[in-house]
């Protein structure tokens, strides 16, 4: 299996219906003993607001970072505050050497422009660790591009779970 083979990327029409099985499914995995690194999504919960981004959720230290904007960069409708994001990513960073798995909010626009959380995103497939992303269908093509090889999945927690058996190293807690 290639490096970018083991990423598993959930793709749907709703974002926040696949953040919500990415968190389901990362919290019965640590609940079984794998250690995760990563970041979830958490809204801002803001009304009439186009994106609903308000902070990355660091899995392993619980630290809760800060990703929108009240008022939008320059002439852009974009809330997201990039230094935000790249804060998650410094932390992430350190962390994926022991993991068994990393997590990804998203694949965004941040990361389209190798920005955000792409170092960590690069360090993991470097390191050969299954790592699982949320993915804007508007940057699909250019994950594509970075990662052909990926496993796409809609947002189901039994296709996450399939996944998770296929890539993840040695046996579940429990098994032999």
């Amino acid at each position: 299996m290639t490096a970018t083979g083991r990423l598993g990327v959930v793709s749907g029409a709703h974002c926040t219906a696949a953040q919500a099985v990415i968190a389901a499914a990362v919290a019965g995995w640590r609940a079984e003993g794998a250690k995760v690194a990563g970041v979830l999504s958490e809204e801002h919960g803001l009304p009439d607001r186009s994106c609903g981004a308000g902070y990355l959720r660091d899995i392993e230290s619980g630290e809760r970072f800060t990703i929108y904007r009240d008022v939008p960069a320059g002439d852009s409708a974009c809330h997201i505050d990039a230094k935000g994001v790249e804060a998650a990513c410094a932390a992430v960073l350190p962390q994926i050497a022991a993991s068994d798995l990393v997590v990804f909010n998203k694949f965004g626009k941040l990361e389209a422009a190798h920005q955000g959380l792409w170092r960590a995103l690069e360090a993991a497939v470097a390191a050969g660790k299954p790592s699982l992303l949320a993915l804007s269908e508007k940057h699909a093509e250019v994950f594509r591009a970075f990662a052909p090889d990926a496993t796409w999945m809609a947002p189901d927690r039994v296709a996450l779970d399939r996944w998770w058996d296929t890539v993840r190293e040695g046996p579940r807690i429990g098994e032999e």
